[in-house]
């Protein structure tokens, strides 16, 4: 079933208001990540990318540090239901060297650009 539409004041009607589902995942047992266990948590989310589920991810950095204190994923999830079955089938959480939280995430404003150039195949985005 799917959650029900976000309440929508009348200045954000015409937005976009494509829903997704943001997950922040913090480390309850850092230092036992191993590298066989990030490398299986990275395998899932490329194929979650792959299936059109991942909309973006990565590390999250506090100010002044170069060591990252949080992951965050947005998935294409049509309920909460849905997005929390995704999140319990990481690796890292499945493990318990990750807890996370989980919130619907309406995008209204924004833009990305994406630039191909024929002649040398490279693409930027913006």
């Amino acid at each position: 079933m799917a959650d029900a539409p976000s309440s929508v004041h009348a200045l954000t009607s015409k937005f976009l208001g494509k829903e997704m589902y943001l997950v922040i995942t913090r480390p309850v047992r850092s230092p036992q990540i191993t590298d066989a266990l990030l490398a299986a948590h990275l395998a899932n989310q490329i194929e979650l990318e792959r299936r059109g589920i991942m909309f973006a991810a990565g590390p999250l950095y506090p100010r002044g540090s170069d060591k990252p204190e949080a992951g965050m994923f947005v998935l294409r999830a049509a309920s909460f239901e849905e997005a929390e079955a995704i999140a319990n089938e990481d690796p890292l959480h499945k493990a318990g060297a990750r807890t996370y939280t989980l919130q619907k995430w309406r995008v209204n404003e924004g833009s990305i650009t994406i630039t191909v150039n024929d002649s040398d195949q490279t693409v930027k985005i913006v």
